[in-house]
């Protein structure tokens, strides 16, 4: 089992990463648009590939999910749009924000799915919150490295995000895990160029120097992780997977620290401490709730 326990830590921890790395190319000119859209095509050749030859493999036929499909739109977009918050505030900012999933798909749920939040739920996104103003540093108004415009994106960047995860847990529950992933990245892939139409085909870094970050973050963005997490997850159950996947944003900082030089102060690691753990009650205690379903029914 330790083996699967570290299968998932490293696909949460190759998530954490990306943003720092994005940051870098940046800085050689590349922009968010050109950036994840490489990404998101060079990981939709990857994962396509895989899927075709394990379906061969198999003697099986793939199936078009134009319900996948679309739901890679939101995926996409949110991509985009936390690659484009970046360029703006800090990566262990905009990592903080993305982490606001949490509390925000328990709104969603509310919303749409009429699933009214239980009082531990309500008490985690409040300590959620709390943390991420800490973590953050929103608290300091006067801190020139946080600009509204990237903290907006963020959140916005975070809803999305959200909307991915609500809606594709309801659908393609029967569509292989590498088909599933190759049809949503390509539904992201779509929207991002739909998007920055103009941009792209006007571009003049579309050249090796971008394929080459968008293979690496394509490899470690889009491909490890679902491999990582199909392989182990199975394996340890939904709960610890649920607490290893926090691993992203401790992994974050830290390469935004040791990459980027960012500072990170003591009272945003306290804050990150307090998000993480909030994050990890409400799962564990999901996962108790979940199990006591199980056993009543059985």
């Amino acid at each position: 089992m330790n083996k699967y326990i570290i299968i998932v830590a490293l696909g949460a921890l190759s998530f954490g990463m990306l943003s720092s790395f994005a940051k870098i190319a940046y800085t050689q000119g590349y922009t968010p648009a050109e950036i994840t859209l490489t990404q998101a095509f060079v990981g939709t050749v990857i994962l396509w590939s895989i899927a075709i030859f394990r379906t061969l493999k198999k003697g099986q036929k793939l199936t078009l999910n134009l319900q996948l499909l679309l739901a890679g739109t939101s995926m996409g977009a949110s991509a985009y749009t936390y690659y484009l918050s970046v360029a703006f505030i800090p990566a262990s900012l905009a990592i903080v924000l993305l982490m606001q999933i949490t509390w925000l798909s328990i709104v969603i749920e509310w919303i749409f799915f009429k699933k009214r939040p239980s009082n531990i739920e309500i008490g985690s996104a409040v300590f959620i919150i709390f943390g991420t103003v800490l973590a953050g540093n929103l608290s300091d108004l006067n801190n020139a490295s946080i600009s509204i415009k990237g903290v907006l994106l963020s959140l916005l960047s975070a809803l999305l995000y959200t909307l991915y995860i609500v809606f594709t847990s309801k659908v393609g529950k029967k569509t292989p895990m590498f088909e599933k992933s190759a049809l949503m990245t390509s539904g992201s892939a779509m929207i991002i160029f739909l998007i920055n139409f103009e941009a792209i085909t006007t571009s003049n870094h579309l050249d090796f120097g971008l394929l080459q970050w968008g293979t690496f973050l394509a490899i470690f963005g889009t491909v490890i992780p679902p491999i990582c997490f199909t392989v182990g997850m199975p394996k340890i159950g939904a709960g610890l997977s649920s607490v290893l996947l926090t691993l992203e944003l401790p992994a974050a900082v830290f390469c935004a620290h040791i990459i980027l030089g960012e500072k990170v102060t003591f009272l945003q690691i306290v804050g990150i401490v307090i998000m993480l753990g909030a994050i990890i009650y409400l799962n564990i205690a999901k996962t108790k709730k979940q199990k006591k379903i199980q056993e009543a029914i059985c």
